[in-house]
């Protein structure tokens, strides 16, 4: 569960970012930015890096109403073990995905994303969870996520091999999973994906 006064400086920015981009009168303006100044200066401190760190985290800051981000990850099995890649960034290991990007549906973008970063061709066919990143224990994030899970299946024989942003790729069991980048994904994610996949008839998990 994400800290109370994370999500406080959270709620402070996306309430400033929408008002700055709605409110007519500039002394209503005036007061989303200093309320916006706040709120930057808090996660700051929270995360221990420069303001400038967290405006770079959300570019459209100020630009539309404020919603949470998408992010799309994808299970894919062969022999009861599940493939991970590992990330360039920090050398952890994760189910293979990221950002959705604008123009593709949610499977469309997690088919990309496998490919992009296994190098595998596959079909995504069941949402099996949709999660509220800040009510799980992941790695502590400026940024408010909605994380879509698919399982998807292969579409031919290929065996997985890094992309540009990945050092590896590779099938684990359950019980041998390397060390995660729990900025991406937890183990319980993982725990849910098997369940899935030997019990495909149940409802998607959802917060």
């Amino acid at each position: 569960m994400e800290d109370r006064w994370l999500a406080y400086a959270k709620k402070l920015q996306a309430i400033a970012s929408t008002g700055l981009h709605f409110g007519a009168h500039p002394y209503d303006k005036e007061r989303y930015e200093e309320i916006g100044d706040i709120a930057h200066r808090m996660l700051s401190d929270l995360a221990r890096v420069p303001v400038q760190r967290i405006m770079d985290l959300v570019p459209d800051y100020g630009r539309g109403y404020a919603t949470p981000k998408i992010d799309v990850r994808g299970a894919v099995f062969k022999d009861n073990r599940i493939l991970l890649v590992q990330e360039r960034s920090d050398q952890l290991w994760t189910l293979p995905g990221g950002y959705a990007d604008v123009g593709i549906s949610a499977g469309g973008n997690t088919e990309k994303e496998i490919l992009e970063e296994a190098n595998l061709n596959v079909k995504a066919h069941t949402l099996y969870a949709v999660r509220h990143k800040a009510r799980h224990p992941y790695k502590a994030d400026a940024r408010d996520f909605y994380k879509f899970y698919f399982l998807c299946e292969r579409l031919d024989g290929a065996e997985p091999s890094p992309g540009p942003e990945t050092m590896d790729a590779g099938y684990f069991p359950l019980q041998g999973l390397p060390p995660l980048s729990t900025a991406r994904v937890i183990a319980d994610d993982i725990h849910l994906a098997f369940d899935y996949l030997n019990n495909p008839r149940q409802p998607a998990f959802f917060d």
